[in-house]
């Protein structure tokens, strides 16, 4: 998991790497949902959580905010895994529009751009307001469960 972190050193809150728990959730977010988990319904499902962590927050941050919040993980995340097509629409959130160039990357690649996305979002919107999201955003990435039958995540 170090790799993936890169070469930024977590803050420290309390005691405990803030950006350990962001991975621990998303880590966790992403073995429920992806195992036995169509390549296909990858993307939807991706989809959906950053919808959720969008809407959850856009109430709190305003769309001007969380769009330039969502700017800086989407310049992240394509310097990093260059293999997702994101976008921020200012008022929508981060759209993945699927992969650069599909087929091209293996489950286990996608999941790993997937991932780092879900924690850079998270870090920086943690950063931001000092954790007080934190929570409600975990607890908000939990609810995105596995896809329908039509390929699309959904949320209770």
């Amino acid at each position: 998991m170090a790799a993936m972190r890169g070469d930024r050193w977590p803050r420290l809150v309390n005691g405990s790497s803030v950006l350990a728990e962001h991975e621990t959730c998303v880590d966790a977010w992403v073995r429920r949902t992806t195992k036995n988990l169509p390549e296909d319904a990858l993307m939807p499902l991706f989809q959906s959580a950053l919808t959720g962590l969008w809407d959850r927050t856009k109430t709190t941050l305003g769309e001007v905010t969380l769009a330039a919040i969502a700017e800086r993980v989407v310049h992240s995340a394509s310097e990093k895994h260059p293999l997702l097509l994101l976008e921020v629409e200012p008022t929508g959130g981060i759209v993945c529009e699927g992969l650069r160039e599909p087929g091209s990357a293996s489950d286990d690649e996608v999941i790993a751009a997937i991932r780092f996305v879900l924690v850079e979002f998270l870090t920086v919107l943690g950063n931001l307001t000092a954790q007080i999201l934190t929570p409600e955003l975990h607890e908000e990435l939990s609810k995105v469960i596995q896809p329908a039958s039509k390929g699309e995540g959904k949320r209770p």
